[in-house]
């Protein structure tokens, strides 16, 4: 048990050294981050994928950048080629490519949302003011190996050949960490007869599905990816896809080693003054090395990359909640449900940050004293809630040890938070076709209305796109309403499977 009186001595003192933050939509709260507006790479962490604050929080941080500090790329978690869409239409780009809209597989709400909608048009709005293509904003994928798509088509396969093999994918899809908690399940795994027989297959088609999936960057332009790097990738996919399949620490390690060179290239391309903003997981955003991550399974990831490569040049900047609600599912693939959030447990560094009675604050952690910085430097638990939430396992599940002052160089502490809203009927086996509709060089004017700061101006935002008439040539259909936000269903499950920590 933690010690009770330490504990409030160092809530205390974490309640002396943060900054309160007003409400998100307050544009105070934004100018709070502009100590770190000189560092290039600026990371900003989520300790969930379906909390709304988080969203509205990098949101507003991320608008107050572009707007008034120079950047330039946005880098997000999610597909290159999903996100790629995206990037033409909020850059007023032509897109030769197929015009399937994005974000249509699990899980479809991490960017199918209305906060994320609203910041899509935002930039779409900032950039029809910027002459020069090359200096607006864009919206960049990291997961560049497609990797939502290639898990939805082992899954697929795996639903034909053998549905026992294709059970225990899903439950393996589930894990962040894979194998942590259950180091069994790996052997049951990697002995099973029939997901070895299914690898070969599974692993020409993830290859062919990247392969189709790059054809048009050949012929575009703007094209991030030139057809020597698509060779490259296509030749190099196929031992990083016999890996996924099969999980573990060397699969995680290729990810994020793969989203790190993905950010690279991409400021590699935009030239040396270039500046970037991600959004990623906490997981990802915190330095593994100072994780139990790092420590103790040898995984690093784009926080500890970026740190190393970037030095001060970098900020990592994490997040945390208390309680509340968060959009999430059980399984991988499974229908996205909100479910209530457990206090956090004690001992943790979230209870210490809840137990200061602070609802939002800053930490600013390089900032701290020697004795302060060893203090926060203490492991103890924290939590990570990926796009998979297991509550009654939560402790096994979501927790890990950290170093929280060697981990980020910042902590934004919101106490209470919200589930995020996906856009229309949220069900992972597709969604409405406008999101965005994919644009011409013709700017869409009469779908760019004026976004207020207010968390009210965006609901009104939605309701005025809802009313708007799809103006673009290229809708299959010229009068396809904005879809409608609707939350997902609540459900508080008394029975879920035991796995290691959700997916991330």
């Amino acid at each position: 048990m933690p010690n009770t009186s330490d504990s409030r001595k160092l809530t205390d003192r974490i309640a002396q050294a943060v900054q309160d933050l007003p409400d998100l939509d307050d544009p105070r709260f934004a100018l709070s981050f502009d100590r770190f507006a000189d560092r290039r790479v600026v990371m900003l962490g989520e300790a969930s994928h379906g909390t709304e604050e988080f969203y509205r929080a990098r949101a507003a941080i991320t608008r107050h950048l572009v707007e008034h500090h120079s950047y330039t790329i946005v880098a997000v978690e999610a597909d290159w080629p999903d996100a790629a869409k995206v990037d033409r239409y909020v850059r007023h780009a032509k897109y030769p490519g197929d015009r399937e809209p994005p974000f249509q597989r699990f899980p479809t709400w991490m960017w199918r949302n209305t906060e994320i909608r609203a910041l899509i048009e935002w930039l779409r709005a900032h950039n029809a003011g910027i002459y020069t293509k090359d200096t607006r904003a864009g919206f960049y994928g990291l997961d560049i190996y497609n990797m939502s798509a290639s898990i939805g088509a082992v899954l697929e396969y795996l639903d034909r050949i053998d549905p026992e093999a294709s059970q225990v994918a899903r439950e393996r899809y589930g894990c962040l960490t894979p194998w942590r908690a259950r180091p069994e399940s790996y052997g049951r795994t990697a002995l099973a007869r029939g997901y070895a027989q299914c690898e070969e297959a599974v692993v020409q088609q993830c290859q062919e599905l990247l392969r189709k999936r790059l054809e048009y960057e050949q012929n575009d332009d703007d094209a991030f990816l030139d057809a020597a790097q698509n060779a490259r990738l296509i030749a190099s996919a196929e031992g990083y896809y016999r890996i996924m399949y099969y999980g573990g620490a060397e699969s995680w390690n290729l990810r994020d080693r793969h989203m790190f060179q993905t950010l690279q290239n991409l400021m590699d391309a935009k030239g040396p003054q270039a500046k970037a903003i991600v959004w990623a997981h906490n997981s990802h955003v915190g330095d593994a090395r100072y994780t139990e991550m790092g420590k103790s399974r040898d995984e690093v990831n784009i926080g500890q990359l970026a740190r190393q490569q970037f030095g001060e040049d970098v900020a990592l900047i994490g997040f945390g909640t208390h309680t509340g609600t968060v959009a999430a599912s059980h399984d991988w693939d499974a229908d996205v449900e909100v479910t209530e959030v457990n206090p956090s447990l004690p001992g943790s560094y979230e209870r210490l940050c809840h137990d200061t009675d602070k609802e939002r604050f800053l930490l600013d952690l390089s900032t701290l004293g020697e004795d302060f910085r060893n203090r926060l430097n203490e492991p103890k638990l924290q939590r990570f809630i990926g796009v998979i939430y297991r509550p009654d396992t939560e402790r096994w599940s979501h927790y890990a040890q950290v170093q929280l002052a060697k981990q980020f160089d910042a902590y934004v502490w919101l106490d209470k938070t919200r589930a995020v809203t996906p856009l229309g009927p949220e069900h992972h086996e597709g969604m409405p076709e406008t999101y965005p509709s994919v644009s011409d060089d013709q700017p869409r004017a009469s779908v760019v209305p004026v976004l207020s700061e207010t968390h009210s101006g965006r609901r009104r935002l939605i309701e005025d796109l809802k009313a708007t008439p799809c103006s673009a040539k290229c809708c299959s259909r010229p009068d396809v309403p904005f879809p409608s936000p609707r939350r997902p269903r609540v459900d508080h499950p008394s029975t879920v499977p035991v796995s290691s920590t959700s997916s991330a």
